[in-house]
């Protein structure tokens, strides 16, 4: 198994299908190469790869991420989209470590978010989990804020000082996901 990272215009029409396969999200299942490149410009992806170049693993890591915080705003790393192409094989687990050593490494101040039900994975992993508070974070829908659907805020590395900050959102005091016109 090989690590890899790599920055969307560098990806490969196959790594590109491959990927769009793992993730298996219908809007996106037709994406040309072209527009994945545009969708996906601020971000790179990282990968484990078996020894003839196959995505074993993938996970996205998204540079265009702030959340507005009592009226100051913080741009983090955003990781998302994690899948495996063959689960229980431990590749998920090795991928996380990996990219964790590298956001230490780089000093991105690196977070995910994840279900609940996902606790017990991450925990494997030794990602520090921050219960509960991804619901404290609002996203715009139309006119309106909603909270977020996911339920754990994952650490994978971050300043003391924003980790303070995104341990103390509550109901009376949220993030909000700030997103460019």
């Amino acid at each position: 198994m090989k690590y890899h990272v790599k920055e969307t215009k560098d990806l490969t029409e196959a790594e590109i299908k491959h990927i769009l396969e793992l993730w298996d999200i219908s809007a996106w299942n037709t994406m040309k190469s072209s527009y994945f490149r545009s969708f996906f410009k601020d971000s790179e992806f990282h990968f484990l790869m078996d020894t003839d170049e196959n995505i074993l693993t993938v996970m996205r890591v998204n540079f265009d991420f702030t959340l507005k915080i009592a009226d100051n705003e913080y741009s983090f790393v955003e990781v998302v989209g994690l899948v495996s192409a063959h689960k229980k094989k431990g590749y998920g687990e090795a991928l996380v470590r990996h990219f964790k050593e590298n956001a230490i490494h780089r000093n991105l101040e690196a977070i995910g978010f994840c279900h609940s039900d996902l606790r017990p994975f991450y925990e494997k992993c030794d990602i520090e989990i921050l219960h509960d508070k991804a619901r404290m974070i609002k996203e715009s829908v139309g006119p309106e804020w909603v909270n977020s659907e996911d339920d754990d805020i994952l650490i994978f590395h971050t300043s003391q000082k924003r980790k303070e900050l995104l341990n103390q959102l509550s109901v009376q005091n949220n993030a909000y996901l700030m997103t460019k016109e």
